[in-house]
């Protein structure tokens, strides 16, 4: 059997239209936002919301406003035909790929200012402006497509934290639900900025997740948590990364964590010219 292509909707107009005929069908509707460069985590994604929702909806738009003036924005993967057959393939229903002047008109002046989990001293401390754009562009995705349940990957850990609380905070009616990270076979997390390790940097990468790991079970298992921190700190810069952070958090706000509570270790760390992140639960 022939594969359907997903529909393709680029302004707001059509997919909302596109929306309204699946609601008189009494249909539930999923999103999975993304910026293209598709991989295999995204298409778990897919997978997730499939379970959740009667109907799909893949955005693809690279967004600019949370890339900061000394990112990669211009360099940022685009392969939306490759995307495209990726989407068909696994059974996506329509793919939202709005252009920079439908979701950001001449005249737009609005974003989201945000406290919380966006201001844990994490990613926001390397990236000040990052979240505020994740968070406005997301807030206009949700009230563009009107999903019931929308999915986001745990890799990133802080940006899914930040959007649960701006959806519970502006009382946007969409379930938000966190996928488990994806990883190649040697541990990597799956991350489209992949593709700019070279090789020597490729084979080095998954040390990262493999010094967490020792790291979350040290703790676990009862180490003290800073001692197992600054021992990991090392590891991560003897390994050849410069590290940017690798700190233990409280799961649902990321504050400090808090007896009785899930704990969640997250890390950031530059290995030649591509900055990884990545974190796994302290169990």
């Amino acid at each position: 059997m022939t594969a359907i292509a997903p529909a393709i909707a680029r302004t707001v107009p059509d997919l909302r239209a596109l929306v309204a005929s699946w609601r008189a069908r009494g249909k539930r509707v999923g999103l999975v936002p993304t910026m293209g460069a598709l991989h295999a985590g995204h298409i778990s994604l897919v997978e997730i919301a499939r379970r959740h929702a009667d109907r799909v909806i893949v955005s693809i738009f690279v967004n600019p406003t949370q890339f900061a003036p000394s990112e990669d924005f211009s360099k940022y993967p685009r392969t939306f035909e490759a995307d495209l057959a990726k989407l068909t393939e696994i059974g996506a229903d329509a793919v939202y790929a709005p252009t920079v002047e439908v979701m950001y008109p001449p005249d737009a002046a609005t974003t989201v200012s945000l406290k919380g989990p966006a201001t844990a001293g994490l990613e926001d401390v390397s990236r000040p402006f990052h979240f505020a754009g994740v968070a406005t562009i997301v807030a206009k995705l949700f009230t563009q497509s009107a999903p019931d349940v929308a999915v986001f990957g745990e890799k990133d850990f802080q940006q899914l934290a930040v959007i649960r609380r701006m959806a519970a905070d502006l009382d946007l009616p969409v379930e938000v639900i966190g996928a488990p990270t994806v990883r190649e076979p040697d541990g990597l997390a799956m991350s489209s900025r992949n593709v700019y390790l070279s090789p020597e940097n490729r084979a080095k990468a998954p040390e990262l997740h493999r010094i967490m790991r020792a790291c979350s079970s040290g703790i676990a298992a009862g180490g003290a948590p800073e001692s197992a921190l600054a021992h990991a700190r090392e590891a991560i810069a003897a390994a050849g990364f410069a590290p940017d952070y690798l700190e233990l958090r409280d799961a649902a706000d990321l504050g400090e964590p808090r007896p009785g509570r899930p704990r969640r270790l997250l890390a950031a760390a530059t290995l030649g010219a591509t900055r990884l992140i990545d974190n796994i639960a302290v169990d």
